[in-house]
């Protein structure tokens, strides 16, 4: 059987999408009331690739992994040295020939493309400069867990359209029929390409720059950090044109009455959105953040029954 790897929210279909969902349901019921995991992962290593750092990606991993009774090892920069110490390929050939599944948060796409090429067993994409799919999975669920449902829904990404999340979410939001609209300024709009692929999914994709406008009647407001990592040179420059992109009160009183603001974290309060908003009633963030533990064990549960040398 071919090797399955997730670098994008679009390596799974919109069936196996929902099929991660059940099971992150499952495992998070078990772990809620019987406080802990049938331990499927048991015997089975993970190598946890880092460029980035991360709180969240690194403690849901590892935490996921331990509690599914199996072990993660945490790859730091220095430890690899990935693609000017060692090439790209002869890592991934290391990694999968000791260890069960390969993580891998990167800066470049290109560099989870090339270890999915040479490796045996599954990588997944825990972030890099074009999609954070691991990410949407778990705003999915989370949205899944308030709403009850997901086709229909609006949901509304504010701020830099050029992001990993807003790619990630546009594609999911696609998949499974809901409204995406994306509002950011000119020049700062999604990846084409990422439009042009999610529109094979679904054609209720709308990209505009009038904020005021996008929030209307909305489900989900979501936003993100204006300075990402690798764009800190622009810092400034960035936080004068984003300014009337931050999440207000009086922004998000054009939602629907019940609409939930969303966020990835880390959150820089009084610059995307302001504090009131999400330390508020209706922000989910922590809900979302602890929900990378239960989507990332459904889909290494997933994982390891889609590929051979997991079985």
């Amino acid at each position: 059987m071919k090797t399955k790897h997730f670098l994008s929210i679009t390596d799974l279909s919109i069936s196996e999408l929902k099929t991660v969902f059940k099971i992150a349901l499952k495992t998070k019921k078990e772990l809620k009331t019987k406080h802990a995991n049938k331990p499927l992962l048991r015997n089975q290593t993970m190598s946890m690739i880092f460029e980035k750092p991360s709180l969240r990606t690194r403690l849901s991993f590892e935490t996921a992994m331990t509690q599914l009774g199996g072990h993660a090892i945490y790859l730091a920069p220095s430890d690899i040295g990935l693609g000017v110490r060692e090439k790209i390929s002869d890592v991934a050939k290391v990694a999968s020939g000791m260890t069960n599944i390969i993580m891998a948060r990167v800066f470049k796409h290109t560099t989870v493309e090339e270890l999915a090429a040479y490796s045996a067993v599954p990588v997944i994409n825990g972030l890099s400069d074009l999609e954070h799919p691991c990410q949407t999975l778990a705003d999915m669920l989370t949205i899944l867990e308030v709403k009850k449902e997901l086709s229909n829904l609006k949901i509304v990404f504010i701020g830099d359209g050029e992001n990993n999340v807003a790619h990630s979410l546009c594609l999911g939001a696609a998949m499974l029929g809901m409204q995406f609209t994306c509002a950011s300024p000119q020049g700062f709009w999604l990846n084409q390409e990422i439009v042009k692929k999610a529109k094979k999914y679904s054609l209720k994709i709308t990209l505009t720059s009038d904020v005021k406008k996008a929030v209307k009647q909305a489900d989900v407001v979501y936003t993100d950090t204006w300075v990402s990592m690798g764009d800190e040179k622009e810092k400034e420059k960035r936080l004068s044109i984003f300014k009337p992109y931050q999440v207000t009160q009086s922004l998000m009183k054009l939602a629907k009455p019940d609409a939930i603001f969303m966020h990835d974290l880390p959150a820089y309060r009084g610059n995307e959105v302001a504090s009131e908003v999400i330390d508020g009633p209706q922000s989910v963030v922590f809900q979302q953040a602890e929900n990378r533990l239960h989507a990332q064990k459904a889909l290494l549960i997933h994982l390891n029954q889609k590929c051979t040398s997991l079985s």
